[in-house]
């Protein structure tokens, strides 16, 4: 079993866009971080002629969004239900509209752009771990239908097999609105769309610090100094104390994943009749799918903690796939990796803004989608093209125990465990 991550080993960006060798002395907009987030605010920015230039400390989409599962679903981490109870109706129906869009988003750029990545609608099912996770769905349902007007479908146990090739849970919820892609194929197309738009995309460039410098900003890297008008950072997970007052508005989680060696044909149907995506309902949540290719992608948050030894976290994982679906007993796994989601204590997305520097993050796992939603969002502010988002407009709740070091994540993690052998 090899320690990389899948995608990137099976697919490199060879010539897909080019980078800049050496900075600008100026741009409009400088963006710290070259994921979803960055990219998405570039291409928006460009296309209205705004000068920009994607800074990236490693190589472009280094981080979660060439390591995720690929699976764009509706809604946030938040819960839609609590969202309503916390800021009304109006709020949840435009957070939800907002979830939706994201898709439709994707899938926009992907057509407008040509990338081929693999995209396939062929949407998700949450799958229901226990009897009382079940017997909560058909309410939900209704209230999604009632007051968000989105259609989701019971399966009972017994229609299972029509969606997958086990009878380890008791029923789901399916959605067809959602769809998956290769996420290294999506995020170097939308790279390369970005480059031919005219932005600098600058791999190597290690942000050492950004200062105020009249009206502008001076940003200070590894390969010399940049001045812009504006600073967006897009570092999600990945945020460190280049800006501090950042730090205590976002925490890294870690995320595993494992992939199989490619399954027969006939399997693949058992195991996957419609081709959707899943994720069960438990709090230590796993997701998994096909891949494009025929493997079995399993992933999940059984340690919150971004360094759990990528050896221990394959065993955990092989033990869990293995246990619904007992015919991949003998299936070998050959890649094992990791990747740090941003969480906020609120649950939310939020776009914000710090000393005057942008910020937009805390996508919860829902990044493929949502952050390319956001990144989009902060061009189309940042260029006047909107004039508002619900994102910026909900408060971005700190707590006075989290400044720096997320000493707490072994107690949620404690936590999470006793939610799901409670539920």
């Amino acid at each position: 079993m090899r320690s990389e991550v899948y995608w990137t080993d099976q697919y490199s960006p060879s010539n897909d866009f080019k980078f800049s060798s050496t900075l600008p002395e100026k741009v409009d907009v400088a963006i710290v971080g070259s994921g979803y987030t960055g990219l998405a605010a570039a291409r928006t920015l460009a296309r209205s002629n705004i000068s920009v230039a994607v800074l990236e400390r490693h190589s472009i989409g280094w981080g979660a969004s060439s390591r995720n599962g690929g699976m764009a679903t509706p809604g946030l981490k938040q819960d839609i239900f609590k969202i309503y109870k916390k800021y009304g109706m109006e709020y949840a129906r435009e957070f939800w509209k907002a979830s939706v869009e994201a898709i439709d988003l994707l899938e926009e750029i992907i057509d407008e752009h040509k990338i081929d990545c693999d995209w396939s609608r062929k949407g998700h099912i949450a799958l229901a771990c226990k009897q009382s996770h079940f017997d909560k769905l058909p309410e939900y349902a209704d209230w999604i239908k009632r007051e968000l007007g989105h259609a989701k479908t019971i399966v009972p146990k017994e229609d299972i097999n029509t969606e997958i090739g086990t009878e380890f849970y008791f029923g789901g919820l399916s959605d067809e609105v959602s769809g998956g892609l290769h996420p290294a194929k999506y995020l170097y197309g939308l790279a390369r769309s970005v480059s031919e738009l005219g932005a600098y995309l600058c791999e190597g460039c290690n942000v050492n610090s950004v200062s105020k410098n009249g009206s502008k900003y001076e940003i200070t890297t590894s390969l010399g100094s940049i001045i812009a008008n504006d600073v967006i950072i897009a570092t999600n997970g990945y945020t460190d104390m280049l800006i501090p007052e950042l730090k205590p508005k976002i925490f890294p989680v870690g995320s595993y994943i494992i992939v199989s060696e490619p399954l027969s044909a006939d399997l693949q149907k058992k195991l996957s009749p419609k081709g959707r995506m899943f994720y069960d309902s438990k709090w230590f949540i796993n997701y998994f799918r096909l891949t494009p290719d025929g493997r079995m992608l399993w992933g999940g948050r059984n340690d919150l903690s971004t360094d759990l030894d990528l050896n221990e976290s394959a065993s955990i994982l092989s033990k869990q796939v293995r246990m619904v679906f007992p015919v991949l007993e003998d299936v070998e796994f050959t890649h094992t990796w990791t990747g740090k989601l941003g969480i906020t204590f609120d649950l939310m997305p939020h776009i914000g803004k710090v000393n005057g520097i942008h910020y937009a993050f805390g996508y919860g796992g829902h990044g493929l989608s949502i952050a390319t939603y956001l990144g989009n969002e902060m061009g189309l502010l940042l260029s006047g093209q909107k004039q508002r988002s619900p994102f910026e407009e909900i408060s971005h709740q700190t707590m006075f125990f989290y400044r720096k070091d997320p000493w707490f994540l072994p107690f949620a993690a404690q936590y999470y465990r006793f939610l799901d052998w409670i539920s």
